[in-house]
């Protein structure tokens, strides 16, 4: 089975990597039952041989399905497997429904503050940013700049516990942010919300600013559900790569 040239069902225009690819055909078995609970997935050799794909594509699925909650790594073990669906996916230490809870209740309120409290030089720093991750096409270097977006953001509004707060979470928004990058295309999406919000600071519009971050939380939180709701039915791959 050569998993590399998959497709997105009822999304012509993107085309799906072989991680997701591979990740929709593990996730299928998985919530198929062809793994029970507590069983070990086969070696990454034997998956690797078996799926077509090289090492490194086979372990950021399997990275991502422990993400999502199906599998735990144990060293020099294997991958096994520890439920049977998606429930909460898990960003380093953090629950994704607990970072978008905290998200909602610190990110909008701070974008109102610094639609008031920014300077000249918060603005500039947050249209270079902005410039850049337009650009990128590379998703690592993406995914830092927009941890680094949301900690400006939080710099423009004048108090440093909104910094410490975003810092705290960082690693956790990056996890996220390279999470739905990968499986839900959201790079162009996420790059438009941005530059929706810069307009909003640029104007000074404490309401603009809010309502434009609560709309990229609310496409952030949209784009995680569908991918958690995103059963093996959904994702089920034929022989070929077609689906």
């Amino acid at each position: 089975m050569d998993l590399s040239d998959s497709r997105t069902a009822g999304q012509p225009p993107r085309r799906v990597s072989a991680m997701e690819a591979v990740l929709a055909h593990l996730r299928a078995a998985i919530e198929r039952g062809e793994y029970a609970v507590g069983d070990k997935l086969p070696s990454e050799a034997e998956l690797c041989r078996a799926l077509e794909v090289s090492r490194p594509v086979l372990r950021e699925a399997l990275r991502a399905l422990q993400t999502m909650g199906l599998t735990v790594s144990r060293t020099g073990k294997g991958t096994f497997v520890v439920a049977h669906t998606v429930e909460d996916p898990t960003f380093g230490d953090y629950a994704a429904s607990d970072l978008m809870e905290v998200r909602r209740h610190v990110e909008i309120p701070v974008a109102g503050y610094a639609a008031l409290r920014r300077t000249p030089e918060n603005l500039d720093h947050l249209a270079h940013l902005l410039a850049r991750m337009e650009r990128e096409t590379d998703t690592t270097a993406w995914v830092a700049m927009d941890t680094l977006f949301h900690l400006a953001v939080a710099e423009a509004a004048q108090n440093p516990v909104f910094r410490k707060v975003i810092e705290e979470i960082r690693d956790a928004l990056a996890r996220q942010s390279a999470f739905l990058t990968e499986l839900g295309g959201r790079r162009e999406q996420s790059n438009r919300e941005h530059r929706a919000i810069v307009e909003a600071l640029t104007d000074g519009g404490e309401r603009d600013a809010t309502e434009a971050m609560a709309h990229h939380l609310d496409r952030v939180e949209t784009s995680l559900a569908d991918i958690v709701r995103a059963g093996h039915a959904g994702s089920t791959m034929e022989d070929g790569g077609g689906r």
